[in-house]
């Protein structure tokens, strides 16, 4: 890139760079989409730009010092803000003891998107508790008033009590807001290893389907992802697998490289098609198709799995093979 496409690429571009210098606190340069995203008259900009300079410099005096103790590893900063009243995100580095650059993002959607997540987390903590809530309130009044139950019975009573207070936690662990909202933001620091991650969830799959291959394929060793999150997807993929196949059907699970960009894991079934008219339904909240008549279920796993996975900014698909069978199809934008 020559330098008259990078200045065509800063004038243009959605994210705010600056340059400062460390000594005076001069604002060295801003990139005109300062003026364009808060609404500044260009011939104000520098003037305006300045008067913000005072969160760009946040902990200059502690950095320019570990800069000179030589420590590398604290060049770069990012942290949150709020500038003309817009959440942003600013990243800062230290290029030399004089300069400091760096670029300022607007976050609104990404904190809009949050909240939703929240709610979407809230409702589906609810969905859960209140059948949960019944089941409990029953068994406890049972223990209380069927003195005449025989041992057998009571064990029985106190093992559902157990099945239920163990399924709360699961809720309060795994689909609590602030729980399922992290998912996709923890993925900054958070991986998995695709071929472990597979192996692991056939490992169990295996304890009620022996035939269930693993191909890791052209997998990378390593991609930042939400490690709890991806299980349960594939839990959840390999359980409706194994539900709705014959218990000689071959499962098979992979993970790769996609051509056009991302990483993609699949799990394949070789047994009956899902109905053509069911397909774009599949993922719809409490929605349950043909085939699941007679088989126990509620119709919330592949709706929160594909919810799981958008919130990573990727997608779950299903499609029928040509063959036999079908394909359930995870996709995540990353760079590998």
């Amino acid at each position: 890139m020559n330098k008259a496409d990078y200045e065509l690429l800063l004038e243009h571009g959605t994210d705010i760079h600056w340059m400062l210098d460390c000594a005076t606190g001069q604002l060295l340069y801003v990139s005109p989409a300062a003026a364009r995203r808060f609404g500044w008259p260009p011939e104000e900009m520098q003037a305006r730009a300045q008067a913000l300079a005072g969160p760009l410099l946040h902990d200059l005096p502690e950095r320019l010092a570990r800069f000179r103790q030589g420590d590398g590893s604290r060049h770069t900063v990012l942290r949150e803000a709020e500038l003309e009243g817009i959440p942003v995100e600013i990243e800062s580095t230290l290029v030399d003891q004089g300069r400091l650059v760096g670029v300022v993002r607007d976050v609104s959607a990404r904190r809009a998107f949050e909240q939703q997540q929240k709610k979407f987390a809230s409702m589906l903590s609810h969905e859960f508790r209140s059948p949960l809530a019944t089941i409990d309130g029953a068994i406890q009044r049972l223990v209380m008033t069927d003195k005449g139950a025989d041992e057998g019975a009571t064990k029985r009573y106190h093992k559902i009590q157990s099945a239920v207070d163990r399924l709360l936690g699961m809720v309060d662990e795994y689909l609590s807001p602030d729980r399922l909202a992290s998912i996709g933001r923890r993925r900054r620091e958070n991986g998995i290893a695709p071929a472990a991650l597979l192996e692991a969830a056939a490992a169990q799959a295996r304890t009620r389907r022996a035939g269930i291959t693993v191909l890791a394929g052209d997998a990378p060793p390593w991609v930042r992802a939400d490690p709890d999150g991806m299980r349960m997807c594939l839990d959840v993929l390999l359980d409706n697998a194994i539900r709705y196949t014959p218990p000689d059907a071959p499962i098979e699970l992979w993970a790769g490289k996609v051509a056009t960009g991302g990483i993609e894991f699949t799990v394949t079934d070789r047994g009956p098609a899902i109905p053509e008219g069911e397909v774009g339904r599949l993922f719809d909240k409490g929605y349950r198709g043909s085939a699941a008549a007679g088989i126990p279920g509620s119709g919330i796993g592949l709706y929160m799995a594909k919810a799981v996975i958008e919130v990573h900014g990727g997608t779950l698909s299903a499609q029928n093979l040509p063959e036999s069978g079908k394909k359930f199809r995870i996709w995540l934008p990353v760079a590998v």
